[in-house]
């Protein structure tokens, strides 16, 4: 037998006169168990968000402002033109008034001012010999400090403590009052100590909420004054201190509370009789 004519190669294309038979579509297995979904329906359209109204910083542009803007405007409106009553004027300073007994010609003038002048000079030799002189002490307690001067001159600047002004009352007994205030006014050193022993009174035991002693010895306390004190009277003095943090506020029971350095300043500086002057 003859062979079988052999097929030209396939190059894609169908032969002459064969009709292109469509390909089928290809099935996906099921799974096991499961059925097939159907076609899901087409997504709707998402509605459309609210519109966030407009703002001009924190104010909200709604109708309700804008009646609000419109009854504002009309309001200054009819301010402007009705006015407010009150008349604006420019301020014209009127000429200062001749005092009474004042001369008006030149020459008389002229003499006033001269009896001023010898006023002057005499107000301000008065109180040159009224000044202290000398070696001096000044307490100012608003700002607690000591000033030791001479004359004019200041020798020594000293942060001090003064009185607290806080007031003390007994609670049983007789009931007593304290305040614990520094004088004020001229004084003068009565007394000098070294090494000064302090008498506590009665106060000084109330505070403590400690029975008052009736042996004098259980009074007395030693070291708490420091090395020197100043006394000036009625109980008063100048006098060290163991708390020298506390300098410069005013703590103290009504004494001057002076740092050791500076008191041994103010201790060489001054005797019997030097003036204090406290304000």
């Amino acid at each position: 037998m003859d062979p079988s004519p052999s097929l030209p190669p396939s190059t894609g294309a169908s032969p002459p006169g064969a009709s292109a038979a469509p390909l089928p579509k290809p099935v996906e297995p099921a799974s096991s168990g499961t059925r097939a979904s159907p076609p899901s329906a087409a997504p709707r359209p998402a509605a459309s968000a609210p519109k966030a109204p407009r703002r001009l910083g924190p104010i909200t542009l709604d109708r309700r402002t804008g009646l609000v803007a419109g009854l504002a405007v009309t309001l200054l409106l009819l301010l402007a033109w009705a006015g407010t009553g009150y008349r604006y004027e420019p301020f014209v300073e009127a000429p200062a008034a001749p005092l009474s007994g004042e001369p008006s010609d030149g020459r008389a003038l002229k003499q006033m001012a001269a009896r001023l002048r010898d006023r002057e000079r005499l107000l301000r030799s008065r109180l040159k010999a009224a000044a202290p002189h000398g070696v001096y002490i000044v307490i100012d307690q608003t700002h607690n400090r000591l000033y030791l001067k001479r004359d004019e001159d200041i020798l020594l600047e000293a942060v001090c403590s003064t009185g607290s002004g806080m007031v003390l009352k007994e609670g049983s007994g007789r009931r007593r009052q304290w305040v614990f205030d520094s004088p004020r006014g001229r004084f003068e050193v009565l007394s000098r100590a070294e090494k000064p022993v302090w008498r506590k009174p009665d106060w000084a035991f109330v505070e403590e909420g400690e029975p008052i002693p009736k042996n004098p010895a259980e009074r007395l306390d030693y070291g708490s004054l420091g090395e020197y004190a100043l006394y000036f009277g009625d109980g008063y003095m100048i006098h060290g201190t163991l708390y020298e943090r506390l300098l410069g506020r005013p703590v103290s029971h009504g004494c001057i509370r002076v740092g050791r350095d500076d008191l041994r300043k103010v201790w060489a500086a001054t005797k019997i009789g030097t003036r204090i002057y406290i304000y």
